[in-house]
């Protein structure tokens, strides 16, 4: 190392005081943090790219230092779901640093891998204070039965007012007014359950008409408006 002229004609001053890292809660620990390998915990991060037209979840379950698991949600950019692909095979067996350190293609899985870096290193994860945290494998909760992200797309306008289009349930085929034209429920469709009903040999038509479901006061309706055509 080098040093400046004026530090090598410095004396030395002892230091007293060892002032250690802050302990953070790490699975059911606390921690002083001094090295990556220290790092453990599930957590998430959201991240968008430079124009903002898509967003990225990125869902993480680190185990001393290492990615054991990525889940990689996108929406709103097609381009972004190849993106998913390829960072979904990059980010496991890498450490936290590696991966902040690596094109993982996507600006908004760039965004998203910083974002979730920063709660994993100061320790505000999902696992905290869960012992022994959550065994690999445990990011696909977040996606329910039949492995599908949790979407709501909604769509409004001041004249005509509002359309659901998907909610956490389902796909929405029609949304119920009462007699003041407010919205009071709709009839969904779950394409999660129902595809893994055509996959394990079911008909398609039944599979779709066992998974219809509705939500609200769906049967008091004065009508009924399919949200895409009406």
């Amino acid at each position: 190392m080098n040093y400046t002229h004026e530090v090598e004609q410095m004396c030395t001053v002892a230091k007293g005081p060892k002032h250690g890292p802050a302990p953070i809660p790490e699975e059911g620990k606390w921690v002083r943090s001094k090295q990556i390998s220290d790092i453990s915990g599930l957590s998430h991060g959201v991240g968008w790219c430079a124009p903002q037209q898509g967003a990225c979840k990125l869902t993480l379950n680190v185990k001393e230092g290492i990615i054991e698991e990525a889940l990689v949600e996108t929406l709103g950019c097609s381009g972004m779901t190849h993106s998913a692909a390829m960072a979904a095979e990059i980010l496991q067996g890498k450490t936290i640093l590696e991966a902040l350190n690596t094109d993982l293609v996507c600006d908004a899985i760039n965004v998203a891998m910083r974002e979730i870096f920063k709660q994993l290193v100061y320790g505000r994860t999902q696992t905290a204070f869960s012992e022994g945290g959550l065994p690999v494998g445990a990011t696909l909760e977040d996606l329910g039965k039949g492995l599908r992200s949790q979407v709501g797309t909604m769509f409004g306008t001041r004249l005509k007012g509002v359309r659901y289009l998907e909610m956490a349930e389902g796909y929405v085929l029609n949304i119920a007014v009462d007699e003041n034209d407010e919205v009071i429920g709709y009839k969904f469709v779950h394409l999660g359950k129902m595809m893994d009903a055509i996959r394990k040999g079911t008909d398609p038509k039944e599979a779709y008409e066992k998974n219809i479901g509705t939500y609200g006061r769906y049967d008091e309706a004065a009508k009924y408006i399919d949200p895409r055509n009406e």
